[in-house]
């Protein structure tokens, strides 16, 4: 399980993964909710990359408190080796495919 404190920024970025999680409790403070696993992840990654290109630091950022750096990175090198996403030469990421 995950939680997360909501900061007001935050709330708008956290909404779109909220809806992707089982959210176990919920209130205007804070959000408990099932750790993603490697296939939601993906799946959360590359929504988020479909809106548009981000390095590690933006999607970690957006993920925080939900998913490690760590975790990302694997799932990102996966979605990499099976060609649906790509590094571009700024560092940033991108979904394959998009227009």
């Amino acid at each position: 399980m995950s939680s997360r404190k909501r900061k007001k920024k935050d709330v708008g970025d956290t909404n779109d993964v909220e809806n992707k999680l089982k959210v176990v409790y919920s209130d205007k403070d804070i959000v408990v909710m099932t750790a993603p696993n490697e296939e939601e992840l993906k799946q959360i990654l590359l929504d988020l990359l479909s809106e548009k290109a981000m390095n590690l630091k933006e999607l970690h950022s957006k993920l925080s408190g939900i998913a490690s750096e760590d975790k990302i990175r694997r799932a990102l090198a996966d979605l990499s080796e099976k060609g649906r996403v790509t590094l571009l030469e700024d560092g940033r990421y991108a979904k394959l495919g998009t227009e």
